[in-house]
């Protein structure tokens, strides 16, 4: 009882009077009863941020649905992909109407109606309170007046079209439309879900985290190649070398040296020395080379190579001081004959090598950089960890970021959870602790924020070798695979050794028991909750389903990265989950913003209904109304104590 004291005396002094309290409780319950705000969900992004920007733009036809709700049958189908466009591609679609449209005073008086009315609908499932935050600065008191009902103006009409022909007899007309296109933007999805793999084989992770920074609610789970990411920005050079291995892979090497400001010229100059004479050729750029000149391929190539080698001895290093982590069949350099041109896999299978030129490599102590690799890992080390843009992009993955994410009813993870053959949680040993599940989740992200914010320089390196560890491990919930054959990609021609075994939890996703097991594992209604995941394409082409489990679990990585594409047959799915249920997108390849314009095209191909709800949820049925219901008790309680005399009010 004293401790409730306490708290609600601290509560009294938000609310300092039974009117006040009485307001909050008024304002709360109002809430509780307003549509739940849409959701939307997009995973394995892999740096492709044209298609990225115009899934955020479209909302994943949650745009184009809201303008068939306004609208109905009363406009065209034209009209309202023109009406989509604009919204999409403001700046981009009036500068194209002016060079068509032959009254444009006209055209400004119909599109301005068209997206206020469009901006009421959107709007009316916010609070006043919410709207006006979401106002843009310049325009916030007109837009506010015309989306908002007036009871008190009797010629309603003469009212508002004497605002619109003001807006535009002063030439504000575009900058209006625009802030009003951002504004549908912006109302359209109230939370976004990122699962994970932002980083790698595309072009633009770094401008997606410019955008994300600026987004106005998310999270993010981590996927495994955001947490190498990560550990390259924390200074673990297993990672950091990692990293730039695949920037060179995928010919992304300006997403460093442009995207980041990290100077390449240190493995420049070494590759070419170290690897003069020496073609590199299995170390050739994944897809096409044709844009680059016959030097820039030739430099690439060392330079994919001698970072290559970097990351096969860091990799042997860190697995040598953690025998805990049982990888030691990841260790590859020492199983090489040099003399024969040849390795023996743990197996004790013998391959011949694609490419058995290894200067830099002492065979009497193999996984040793020499000491030209050593300073270029100093270089590098020093470089990923001042790179302020770099720093600030891993803030936010910390900040707003975790393994995992249970929100509104759903399980959210970018991989697996570690399952033995018969379902059960597999138990994985992290530096001496036993753990399965969500236990496993949680100490591994234990690990991940202290390898930021540990004191001590011992806990700092077993924390930073744990962010390698989720990236590449067998029992990492983000990798989900026996082995990571990188090794063997490049070096051995025989594909059954490229091979990479998924968990059995990814063929167990039908299995209601085994999923219905999970759910609770993570406190979840085995009935009505679900998996949303990502990490492993759906090869829609081949006839797989991202829904599994009779919708308990969605899938929903569907070939975002152009590098899957040809696999997956689609450019990616996105999930929403609105006020009326979950509904899964798939969309088509993304070809620029240029043609999205010009042609007034969109990419969302087919939307299905994964789950309707029996009747429209309310923020009341939500997790944030679970916390509203809670302040109202509290609220509740203080009315009572101030009416009681046990609290005084401060009026």
């Amino acid at each position: 009882m004293k401790e409730n004291l306490r708290y609600l005396k601290r509560l009294a002094e938000l609310y300092p009077t039974i009117g006040k309290a009485s307001t909050e409780i008024i304002n709360l319950q109002s809430i509780l009863n307003l549509p739940k705000g849409t959701e939307h969900f997009l995973s394995d992004i892999h740096g492709e941020y044209e298609a990225f920007s115009h899934v955020l733009r479209n909302g994943s036809g949650a745009v184009r649905k809201k303008i068939d709700d306004v609208f109905g049958h009363t406009l065209s189908n034209q009209d309202k992909r023109s009406i989509a466009t604009l919204i999409y591609y403001p700046k981009e679609k009036i500068a194209l109407v002016k060079k068509q449209e032959e009254d444009m005073e006209n055209w400004y008086k119909i599109t301005l109606y068209r997206l206020i009315e469009i901006c009421k609908t959107t709007a009316s499932k916010y609070t006043r309170s919410k709207v006006r935050k979401a106002l843009p600065a310049d325009y916030a008191y007109v837009i506010e007046e015309l989306i908002t009902e007036k009871a008190e103006v009797l010629d309603k009409e003469a009212y508002y079209d004497s605002i619109v022909n003001t807006i535009i007899q002063i030439g504000r007309a575009e900058n209006f439309i625009i802030a009003l296109a951002e504004l549908i933007q912006r109302l359209v999805v109230d939370h976004l879900h990122i699962l994970g793999d932002i980083y790698d084989r595309g072009p633009g992770p770094h401008f997606i985290m410019d955008r994300l920074m600026e987004y106005h609610s998310l999270d993010i789970q981590w996927g495994n190649h955001d947490v190498v990411w990560m550990g390259a920005a924390v200074g673990q050079r297993a990672c950091i070398a990692t990293v730039i291995r695949n920037s060179l892979r995928y010919g992304n090497l300006d997403i460093l040296e442009d995207g980041y400001g990290i100077n390449m010229m240190p493995l420049a100059t070494f590759a070419m020395e170290a690897y003069e004479g020496d073609s590199c050729s299995v170390f050739r750029v994944k897809g096409d080379e044709a844009g680059y000149h016959s030097l820039e391929k030739e430099l690439g190539r060392k330079m994919h190579k001698a970072i290559s080698i970097i990351q096969f001895k860091l990799e042997g290093q860190l697995l040598l001081r953690n025998p805990e982590f049982h990888m030691e069949d990841r260790c590859m350099l020492h199983r090489i004959n040099p003399e024969k041109g040849t390795i023996t896999l743990a197996d004790g299978k013998e391959y011949t090598l694609l490419d058995d030129g290894f200067p830099t490599i002492d065979w009497s102590d193999p996984y040793r950089l020499t000491e030209g690799e050593q300073e270029v890992m100093n270089r590098l080390d020093s470089a990923f960890r001042n790179c302020e843009k770099l720093q600030n992009h891993v803030r936010l993955l910390l900040d707003k970021g975790g393994l995992y994410k249970v929100y509104n009813g759903n399980l959210l993870f970018h991989g697996s959870i570690p399952l033995n053959e018969d379902g059960t949680f597999k138990e994985v040993q992290i530096y001496g602790e036993t753990c399965k599940g969500k236990e496993l989740y949680d100490l591994l992200e234990t690990y991940v924020r202290r390898a930021f914010y540990s004191m001590e320089e011992e806990e700092l390196e077993k924390s930073r070798d744990i962010l390698w560890y989720i990236w590449a491990a067998p029992n990492s919930p983000l990798f989900g695979k026996e082995k990571m054959a990188t090794f063997e990609r490049y070096f051995i021609a025989d594909k059954e050794t490229h091979k990479e075994k998924k968990n059995a939890y990814y063929r167990l996703l039908e299995n209601q028991q085994v999923v219905e097991n999970m759910l609770k594992e993570f406190g979840l209604d085995p009935n009505n909750g679900h998996i949303i995941n990502g990490h492993v394409p759906v090869h829609q082409s081949e006839g797989e389903s991202p829904v599994k489990c009779n919708g308990k679990v969605i899938v929903i990585d569907g070939g975002f990265s152009e590098a899957y594409q040809k696999v997956t047959g689609i450019a990616g799915y996105t999930l929403i989950y609105n006020s009326y249920g979950l509904i899964l997108c798939a969309h088509e390849p993304f070809s620029s913003a240029e043609e999205a314009v010009s042609k007034e095209s969109d990419i969302v191909s087919n939307r299905v209904a994964v789950r309707y709800t029996t009747h429209r949820r309310l923020v009341g049925d939500t997790d944030t109304g679970r916390a509203l219901k809670e302040r109202i008790e509290e609220l509740t309680q203080l009315l009572e104590a101030y009416r009681k005399g046990i609290i005084k009010e401060k009026k």
